[in-house]
């Protein structure tokens, strides 16, 4: 694991965080596969089944924090990336790729 002081990178994480700031969600989405799907552990939103459908919760509710990365872990398909958010909170973000499309997202809150 990074130590807390080192900037650990990811792109998808970068472009949220530039979405979160800017508004501008379209960077973003278009990594996401047609038939990608985000879910939640521990809050009460989603699951959101499709592109279109995982842009337009993006548009109707955006998140307010940031991401800072703490630590990426690979996997077969993807990568489970921790997180902390900038207004204070943790989590991790399973990322499923698929044909050099992320596939699936899952959010954990502590």
């Amino acid at each position: 694991m990074a130590a807390m002081t080192d900037p650990v990178r990811h792109d998808h994480i970068d472009r949220f965080n530039a979405a979160v700031l800017s508004g501008d969600w379209s960077a973003l989405i278009a990594t996401l596969h047609p038939d990608a799907v985000m879910t939640f552990a521990g809050v009460p939103v989603g699951p959101f089944h499709g592109r279109q459908a995982i842009a337009d919760a993006y548009a109707t509710n955006p998140p307010g924090d940031t991401m800072r990365v703490v630590e990426v872990r690979p996997g077969t398909d993807g990568e489970t990336v921790a997180f902390a958010w900038s207004r204070g909170g943790t989590g991790t973000l399973d990322i499923r790729r698929r044909a050099g499309q992320i596939i699936g997202l899952h959010i954990r809150f502590d």
